[in-house]
């Protein structure tokens, strides 16, 4: 990876300075979050992996060597978020900015929250989140979160709402 880096330097393509790199995993499923603070090259597999967000359960990840690398030379750090920190941000950010992002997408927003708090990241900083996949994919998750946590509510309105839609015509929330 750094040699394709280093290439690109030398055609004149990318400077010599590095964005840092960030990886949010789930708390309960944090490969690279532990390897990254034992300062492994490599993760070892989590055992007994549990998340809301899928795509983040992913207890070994085949390039992992790689991604601790990067995280190293561009200076970054990797942060672990709860299911109930990526929840709220999923809830903030369909509220607050009609993005109804996937879980996966909303830890990005958990983690930078908690970057933010632990001075990681600071106020003026450039920041790309990246949402990875569309909260419909994910109503039931979301309506028996709501459910479980005291507003039943706010989970009727969800699945009524995702009743009424369909993407396109086509694709019909499951």
């Amino acid at each position: 990876m750094s040699k394709a880096f280093e290439e690109m330097e030398e055609l004149g393509w990318i400077g010599s300075a590095r964005r840092k790199m960030i990886v949010v995993q789930a708390a309960a499923c944090a490969p690279i979050l532990k390897a990254w603070s034992k300062r492994q090259t490599t993760s070892e597999p989590w055992q007994n992996a549990e998340t809301l967000a899928a795509g983040l359960r992913v207890p070994k990840a085949h390039g992992d060597y790689i991604i601790l690398d990067i995280l190293q030379k561009s200076r970054g750090t990797a942060v672990a978020v709860t299911d109930g920190e990526i929840m709220t941000a999923l809830l903030d950010w369909s509220r607050d900015e009609g993005i109804f992002a996937a879980p996966e997408g909303a830890a990005a927003l958990a983690g930078y929250r908690k970057l933010r708090d632990q001075g990681f990241l600071k106020r003026g900083n450039k920041v790309v989140l990246f949402n990875t996949g569309s909260g419909l994919k994910y109503i039931g998750i979301v309506a028996s979160y709501l459910q479980s946590h005291g507003r039943p509510e706010e989970a009727g309105s969800v699945l009524q709402v995702a009743g009424r839609r369909a993407l396109g015509g086509l694709i019909q929330p499951y």
